[in-house]
């Protein structure tokens, strides 16, 4: 299923995608405890994991994959293990580049997808706030203003002040869920983050992207739970090993999957 190219807000064209196993390289990494030395850190990670060097063996995590997106669109992108869908919010969210094809977007993108990118643990969560939303893209002036919203939201409370390395697992996730929604994207790619966090988080996540779908922004969204998938996305894309295997309507889709998993067998 394709969208119309004039209202595409992400398009994939005949996109391969490698990634070298063995023989990892060195990175430099920026050094330094201010705020700007983080954003230059987490920057210059970003921009290394888009090259690969030409030792060691390769496996292709995209294969020829093509797809459009329409601005207001609500998908998933479902499939096994290794089938290519934490690459492709990677590839969208411009964390790494494709080997080859090409990757469109427009608009501002929000992502929840490697949340520990763009927080450190050493700040507290208020200076992770600033961090994080600069990386989305966010004025100091705009994070000031949505500052209050966003520390209620992932119920920080008074450890707002805390260092980040002192939170626990959930707190963690709750403050990069909170700061990827309220930087208001127009597209907004989510990875997994319903597999974290109590069940009171994970129904405040699934109302939030409830209300962000109804606004007419664009989701992405990436999960193994069936039902979260149908509740949100009445469209979904199957990856297989790096490869669309079907684009189609939710029920469709996920009937297909399934059925492919059965044949598979253990």
């Amino acid at each position: 299923m394709s969208s119309d190219r004039a209202s595409s807000v992400v398009t994939l064209e005949r996109v391969w995608k490698r990634y070298r196993i063995g023989g990892a390289r060195r990175r430099r990494v920026t050094r330094g405890r201010r705020l700007s030395s983080e954003i230059a850190r987490v920057v210059e990670q970003a921009r290394r994991r888009g090259s690969e060097g030409s030792a060691g063996r390769h496996i292709w995590a995209l294969a020829d994959a093509s797809f459009e997106i329409a601005a207001g669109e609500a998908v998933a992108i479902i499939g096994a293990n290794g089938g290519g869908k934490s690459t492709t919010l990677k590839l969208i969210a411009r964390i790494t580049q494709p080997w080859s094809g090409t990757v469109r977007t427009r608009g501002r993108i929000g992502s929840l997808i490697e949340i520990r990118s763009g927080i450190h643990p050493e700040l507290t969560g208020r200076e992770n706030i600033f961090l994080y939303g600069t990386i989305l893209g966010l004025s100091r002036r705009d994070i000031r203003r949505r500052f209050d919203d966003i520390v209620d939201f992932a119920e920080l409370g008074r450890y707002v002040d805390t260092p980040v390395k002192r939170y626990s697992s959930g707190m963690e996730i709750r403050l990069g869920f909170s700061v990827a929604v309220h930087v208001e994207p127009d597209i907004l790619l989510i990875d997994e983050v319903l597999a974290v966090g109590d069940e009171s988080f994970q129904r405040r996540c699934l109302q939030r992207m409830d209300r962000f779908r109804t606004e007419g922004q664009t989701l992405l969204f990436v999960s193994h739970v069936m039902s979260d998938v149908r509740r949100l996305c009445p469209r979904a894309i199957y990856l297989e090993r790096g490869a669309v295997r079907m684009d189609g309507p939710t029920d469709d889709v996920i009937r297909r999957y399934h059925r492919d998993v059965e044949e598979a067998g253990p």
